[in-house]
């Protein structure tokens, strides 16, 4: 094992991750501009206004994301154990 392939596998590691959290960090941003300029439109200033709707888009989104997220850790996960044998040698 070299530094190369520990790089490679970092790497891919943190691109999967980008990539299943990314539409649940969007959802979150998206509501929380949108519920920003509702407040800033009512002169609402409740400080728990912001937190309650991402919450709820966020367990949204991962219900309705949850099982490509899960397909995409699982397939980094058989990836990593099926080239286990080039780490061990």
């Amino acid at each position: 094992m070299n530094s190369e392939f520990v790089i490679s596998l970092a790497e891919k590691a943190v691109y999967t991750l980008l990539i299943v959290i990314g539409p649940i960090l969007i959802l979150a941003l998206v509501v929380g501009l949108l519920v920003s300029i509702f407040q800033a439109t009512t002169q609402i200033q409740e400080q728990t206004l912001a937190f309650i709707p991402k919450i709820i888009a966020v367990f949204i989104g991962i219900i309705f994301f949850g099982p490509w997220m899960l397909v995409q850790v699982v397939d980094f996960t058989a990836n990593i154990f099926n080239n286990l044998h080039t780490v061990i040698r």
